[in-house]
């Protein structure tokens, strides 16, 4: 497969799921997995969460990250999912926090009815590289892209 068609597989698995498993670094380097909805565009993607969570204050001291989105399988040679390495950030621009605002009311509708709230931020993941799991075409097989 192309990189142009595994960015197309991300980004079309990413689209047709809502969780994803967050892995950050702590304050003291231990890792840390975090259930998080989101929504993405391409193989980045965004989501909201309070400030002082420890998502949040875990990407505030350290923007590397990685997310495997993924689904329970029964057969293993029939497993699909993704793992991005990235860089998460907290939006600080109107713009940005705007673009994020749309997309996950674009896949959660019901968030449109969320009160505001000063202690939300929205995080984005811009993926470093990527890999695209499919071991319908060998164990283990998993397809990678640069970005």
């Amino acid at each position: 497969m192309n990189d142009e068609e595994v960015r197309s597989k991300i980004s079309d698995y990413l689209k047709g799921h809502r969780k994803m498993t967050l892995a950050t670094a702590t304050l003291d380097g231990r890792p840390l997995a975090h259930t998080v909805e989101y929504a993405s565009d391409g193989a980045t993607v965004y989501f909201g969460t309070l400030r002082t969570t420890r998502k949040a204050q875990n990407i505030m001291k350290n923007c590397h990250v990685s997310y495997a989105v993924d689904e329970d399988y029964d057969d293993w040679m029939r497993i699909q999912g993704v793992q991005i390495e990235g860089r998460a950030s907290i939006l600080s621009e109107q713009k940005d926090i705007r673009q994020a605002m749309d997309l996950l009311v674009g896949k959660f509708p019901a968030l449109a009815g969320f009160p505001p709230n000063p202690d939300m931020v929205f995080v984005r993941i811009e993926p470093v590289a990527g890999f695209f799991l499919d071991y319908r075409k060998g164990f283990t097989h998993r397809d990678e892209v640069r970005f």
